[in-house]
């Protein structure tokens, strides 16, 4: 396959994500995928062994149809993507490829394995965990709850660590509570050296928006405040 029709199957898929996923307000939009596709391939260029095709397919295609949005159904977005991909001139070998890196690459609690087992799927997870985090991270978080209709915070209600999928899925816990029970352990579940390097800045800025919502909250931060 040359460049010419890689380059068309890519921007067919932009066309396709783009136009499935407007008007999302779950946090998982357009957008979202935007910035996985950028950031997958920005991490891709630190391995030459990569197969470019797989990363920016599979990343784009990672929340055709996530799995938290489908009662907990894996098989939908795999199946979307197929059935996609499957209009091109692909082996099947990559489709298949792509379909297990969408299947297996969300976080589904803190005691359910979600390793992937190919450098393609370690790249395309990280970009996804890397928009989970930061100020994005942060963001998305509290479109998240809000579109799930969470309180944003509930005094004395501890967070949880789910151990199965179906616990997390079924999770009703406040927005401030899923920084505990995700985004503050996706740092330590990095698999390349270069999402690691970038995930730790965008973990420290969690904690310090954590720390200084905790003084908002109970009004610390009068404190530091001065009156002219």
């Amino acid at each position: 396959m040359d460049n010419k029709e890689k380059d068309l199957i890519i921007s067919s898929t932009v066309d396709f994500v783009q136009k499935k996923l407007s008007g999302d307000s779950s946090g998982h939009d357009w957008w979202h995928i935007y910035r996985v596709w950028k950031t997958s391939i920005a991490l891709a260029k630190h391995y030459e062994v990569a197969d470019g095709l797989i990363v920016q397919l599979a990343s784009l295609l990672h929340d055709i149809a996530d799995w938290k949005l489908h009662s907990g159904d894996c098989s939908v977005g795999p199946r979307i993507a197929a059935g996609w991909l499957s209009k091109f001139p692909l082996d099947d070998s990559r489709i298949k490829h792509i379909c297990q890196i969408i299947e297996n690459l969300s976080f589904k609690g803190n005691g359910v394995t979600s390793e992937m087992e190919t450098l393609e799927g370690m790249i395309v997870q990280d970009a996804d965990r890397l928009d989970a985090i930061g100020a994005i991270g942060i963001a998305r978080t509290f479109a998240y709850g809000g579109y799930k209709g969470r309180s944003m915070y509930t005094p004395g209600v501890e967070p949880k660590y789910h151990t199965t999928a179906e616990e997390y899925l079924n999770s009703e816990g406040t927005t401030i509570n899923h920084f505990h029970e995700k985004l503050l352990l996706l740092k330590d579940l990095m698999n390349t050296e270069y999402a690691k390097n970038i995930a730790e800045a965008r973990h420290k800025f969690m904690e310090q928006f954590l720390t200084r919502f905790q003084e908002e909250w109970e009004g610390k931060d009068r404190a530091h405040s001065s009156v002219g």
